[in-house]
């Protein structure tokens, strides 16, 4: 059984999903940010304040690497774990990729709803930065997805119960080592 890697933008519900579709499925849930708060001792905007975004993300490539030994993973990525092509060429390798989406003015509203600071957000004007961010990022997704879910409108349980779906009509289920990555 392949890893299944959902990715997308912050706010996308990466997280959530990934632990329905790992219950579902039978298999074990790994969070990247979490896994690099945890070896850091330090939540991920302390790392940002403290240590710096280039620090972070050595951190996460080092997360990243220790995820993708679990082959029947399912792996939440952070919203920019992707843009590292290391990272891509390890997690695509891993196997179907996942992308979550949503509107701007949706992501802004479920990040305001969860409190905090999002690091890299924390800017005089957000909506603008998002909108700078997403747009970088989508054109990494997009080069990388198997599959895409808009979550704009719709509750975890039936986003989850789409990428279920997704993964049964892979190869009864299994899904399939090596994502699409194309460069």
């Amino acid at each position: 059984m392949a890893a299944v890697v959902i990715t997308g933008f912050m706010g996308t519900g990466k997280t959530r999903v990934g632990e329905i579709v790992a219950r579902v499925t039978k298999r074990t849930f790994i969070d990247i940010d979490a896994l690099v708060e945890r070896s850091e001792g330090s939540t991920v905007a302390e790392i940002f304040r403290d240590r710096g975004e280039p620090y972070f993300r050595a951190c996460e490539r080092r997360a990243v690497r220790e995820a993708v030994k679990n082959e029947s993973a399912v792996i939440a990525t952070g919203g920019g774990t992707m843009m590292d092509p290391e990272n891509a060429a390890h997690l695509c390798a891993a196997g179907p990729v996942v992308c979550l989406t949503a509107r701007p003015e949706v992501l802004l509203g479920r990040i305001a709803a969860q409190g905090g600071v999002r690091p890299l957000l924390d800017v005089a004007d957000p909506a603008a930065r998002l909108g700078v961010l997403l747009g970088e990022r989508m054109e990494t997704y997009e080069k990388v997805a198997d599959f895409f879910v808009d979550t704009s409108d719709r509750n975890i349980d039936e986003v989850a119960r789409d990428v279920v779906r997704f993964l049964a009509r892979k190869d009864g289920g299994e899904g399939r080592a090596g994502g699409r990555c194309r460069s």
